[in-house]
Order: structure tokens, then sequence, then C-alpha cells
């Protein structure tokens, strides 16, 4: 048997779990764009990144204090404006038609005496990842399937039978210990199970005990991995409910293995298990932007992120050697470059394999509106041999990244930054 355990309204109950103020009356967590980290002045951005072997992607951050004003009002000629989004919201702020994304101004048209709260990703990932570790206590097998869903199989561990006492007791020893409701979905199907918290919500247990008779009349967008695309393409075929896709299974296997594996996840039948996600295998970052026309500034922004790879790799001790950067300017354009140097990672290289990037990239004349980096072909992964013609003056280069490593751990990742970051 297989659950899926769902955090209710996470960040917001993450946030309530420490201000018990917040508890019963409609509030959210929000959040603007991540872009600190380009910011001219030193904002003491750190790393977190504990949950670096699960499904969860590493966050920078400020140490600084945020508060509604400071960080969510922006003074314009005098005249203050309310920017950013709502990231995750509580079900009394939801009963009220306040949705995940919509604009902090207009959710608080809709609800005024709404509590708004700056995101806080170093509680939420810290949280995520003792909730996580107590889990692994009392299940045998779990998969962490994002910041704040976990499954877990406890077949052959207890009676099908009391497979729903056991999940009740769960949920009561999370909320006692975090101060933390979830949701809890049973199947004897992984996917069914994840369904199935949708059942439960909030703060509830639901099993199913018949999949053919549950799915009978959910409407297809409501399960997991069945986006918009998919949807129009069952729509042409006139199947809108998850019951009628069992009658279909001929045309959902002329689909080969999406279709296949859309089909045994829908009626149970993929004999899905745990997935224990291994190491990393690429580090990446990615950030989103108004249009920038001035390739400088476009450069300056590449090597801050650099840095910030830079800082990841050497956290992690691994040695990648494939470089990629891709731009995306406006009207859908986009140019991307990689390379692979069997080399020793460090920042000086990584800064200057970047820049000749840039340097053979044709550049449109157009606005920047997002960048990305990634690393990957760790050599801890592939053994390769590195290139001995460089190897000393590579060493000096890493030995020099470690020394700086230490002083951005203790001090902050902007404490030391290249001139082509200024």
């Amino acid at each position: 048997m297989f659950l899926h355990i769902d955090i209710d309204s996470f960040f917001a109950s993450a946030e309530r779990s420490v201000d018990h103020s917040l508890k019963g009356i409609a509030m959210a967590v929000g959040s603007r764009s991540n872009l600190e980290i380009f910011n001219k002045k030193r904002t003491n951005i750190r790393l977190m990144n504990d949950n670096s072997g699960a499904f969860v992607t590493p966050v920078f951050y400020s140490d600084r204090k945020k508060t509604f004003d400071t960080y969510f009002v922006d003074d314009i000629d005098g005249r203050k404006k309310i920017r950013g989004i709502i990231t995750t919201a509580s079900y009394e702020a939801r009963a009220m038609g306040v949705k995940t994304a919509m604009p902090i101004a207009q959710a608080l048209q809709l609800c005024p005496k709404m509590v708004v709260v700056p995101s806080n990703y170093p509680l939420y990932h810290k949280l995520s990842h003792k909730i996580h570790a107590f889990m692994m206590a009392h299940i045998p097998q779990v998969e962490q399937y994002s910041i704040d869903e976990f499954f877990g199989d406890v077949s052959g561990w207890i009676k099908d039978e009391e497979v729903y006492g056991f999940a009740k007791e769960l949920q009561q020893k999370i909320l006692e210990q975090f101060d933390i409701p979830v949701s809890i979905g049973i199947s004897k199907a992984k996917w069914i199970a994840k369904l199935a918290t949708e059942s439960a919500k909030p703060y509830g247990v639901f099993e199913v005990k018949d999949i053919d008779a549950y799915i009978e009349n959910i409407p297809i967008k409501a399960f997991p991995g069945i986006g918009r695309g998919f949807e129009r393409k069952l729509g042409k075929h006139y199947i809108s409910k998850l019951g009628e896709i069992k009658r279909h299974k001929a045309l959902f296997y002329s689909w080969k293995k999406p279709g296949i594996q859309l089909y045994n996840r829908v009626t149970g039948r993929d004999n899905e298990g745990i997935i224990n996600r291994g190491e990393r295998k690429s580090i990446g970052i990615s950030r989103t932007f108004d249009a920038i026309y001035d390739p400088d500034e476009v450069k300056r922004r590449i090597m801050i992120m650099a840095r910030h790879i830079a800082y990841m790799v050497m956290s992690i001790e691994v040695n990648p050697t494939t470089y990629y950067l891709k731009i995306n300017y406006e009207d859908g354009v986009k140019v991307k470059q990689s390379i692979t140097v069997d080399r020793l990672f460090s920042e000086t290289l990584f800064k200057k394999t970047l820049t000749q990037l840039c340097r053979e990239m044709a550049l449109p004349q157009k606005g920047a509106i997002k960048l990305t980096l990634n690393v990957s072909n760790f050599t801890s992964h592939h053994q390769k041999t590195l290139s001995l013609m460089d190897i000393d003056n590579d060493r000096i280069h890493r030995k020099l990244s470690r020394e700086i490593q230490a002083l951005r751990e203790r001090f902050g990742l902007d404490i030391i930054k290249t001139g082509d970051e200024l």
C-alpha cells in the first residue's frame, strides 16, 4: 500500500508554526522576483541546500529582515505600489477567492484584512528536511517528491486493513511534533494515492479501495501529469473523465510510452514503486527579469550567476566538465551554447569559459529577459582524464576557489566579487 503525504498550504502552515497569531485568520505568503543576487550593494546572500538529494531546488537568500512594506511596497514618484504575487494562501483566504500566483494587490482587494507574510525559504527548507527525516524513521521506504510532498510504501510491513489507522496516527504525530497539518491519500497504486490526497484535503485521510469506482467521474485535468496539451488531445476523442480512459486502452497504447504510462497510472496498473533519488547530476540556476538591452549588464549578470554556480559546485565537492549557457530574448528568441572542458573546475576557469561562449554566440539586437546557467558531467560520475597540460595551473585556481569558498561560507556569497561582476 502507498501513502501520499501532502503538507496542507505548506508555506502558510510553516509561518503559522512559528507565529501562532496567524492561525485561524486569512493569511498568505507572498514573494517577488528573486533578483536580489544582482544587487550591486552587499546583501549577504547565503545558500539553503539541505535537501540536495531530493527533488527540491537550492535557494539563495539574504539574512536581511523582511516586512510587508520593505519587501512588497515600492515608492514610485511618491506613490506607493504593491508588488509581488501570492505563493501560498491559507484556506481562510482561499474561501475569499485568493489563489496562488495572483498579484498581491488584487488578492488584497478580494480580502482586505488578509495578512501577507514575505516568503522565508530557509524556514520551509529546514522544516521539509526535518519532516523527511521523520518520515524515514516511521516508514520503510520514503520518496520526497517535492518540498511539501512525500510518498511512502508500507507494503508487507503493515496489513492493508491497518494502513488507514497508521496514516491517522502518522498525521497526528506530525501535527504534534512540527505543528504542521498534512493530508494523506492511500491506495495500492502510487499515483492513485497522490490523487486521493486531493479528496483528503484539508487535514484528512482518504483511502481508495476500489480504483475503478473512485476515478469514474473525476475530471482528467485532476490527475497528476495531465497538462493542458494532453487534456486537449483527449478532448478531441471526447474523453473528459478519468473513468473513460479505461475504456480506451487501444487508443492510449497507440501513443506508445507516454500513452501507455498514463493509462497504467490512471487505472492503477503502473506497478511503480518508490524512487530513491540519487546524487545530483547537474547544477543549474536561471533568472527571469525585465528586458535588458545593455550587453555589458547581461554579461555582468552571467558572471554573478556563475559565482553562485561555483559556490554550489564547491559546496558538494564535484568537478563538472560541461558548461551550458542560454539567453532568452524578447519575441521568443533564444541562443544557447555549451562546451566540455576536461579540466579541474574553478571559478576562474568557469567565468573565463563563459566569457568565451558569449563572444562566440550570435546575439540578437533585442532585450534579454532570461539567463540560464548549468554545469554537468561530473568526473565523479564519468571518469575522464583531466588535461595534464593545464593541471598545475588548474590546481592553483582550485585552491584559490576553496579559500574563497571558506570566506563566503562564513560571511555570505557576496563577500568577494570579481571585477567583471561590478
